[in-house]
């Protein structure tokens, strides 16, 4: 009877449904009950770094323990030589996003409020590693 009501957690919120669909499908295929939550308004709204606009993955609290172990032992970074590089520290853990400023998010937030119009960001490079965005 437990089982059958077991706990229903967010596991990892996303920017994009694309991130979001990457790892759900991943964690489908190691057979791992899982869905996805909020990827419409996530689509009309890109860029917007918000708690309440971000893709969320839910899935069963018994099975937290073997999604990390699983997304912990998949490389999701492909290494190549086309890959750009950071030009700080030279690292190839690079994600293609949109900033992460909080100036730049308060300049979107002004759009809205002030203009009722959404202004789409962007998109940047950021460095895994040392986060600077280029």
């Amino acid at each position: 009877m437990e089982n059958e009501r077991d706990e229903i957690i967010v596991f990892q919120q996303f920017d994009n449904t694309i991130d979001a669909n990457i790892i759900k499908t991943k964690l489908d295929a190691y057979g791992i009950p899982c869905f996805l939550t909020e990827e419409n308004l996530a689509n009309l709204y890109p860029g917007q770094q918000h708690a309440f606009f971000q893709v969320r993955l839910h899935l069963f609290k018994h099975d937290l323990q073997e999604a990390q172990q699983i997304l912990a032992e998949v490389n999701l970074f492909v290494e190549d030589d086309s890959m750009p590089v950071c030009p700080q520290c030279q690292s190839k853990k690079i994600e293609r996003g949109f900033s992460r400023k909080l100036t730049d998010q308060f300049l979107a937030g002004l759009h809205v409020l002030f203009f009722g119009i959404f202004f789409p960001q962007r998109k940047i490079n950021r460095c895994n590693d040392c986060q600077h965005e280029f």
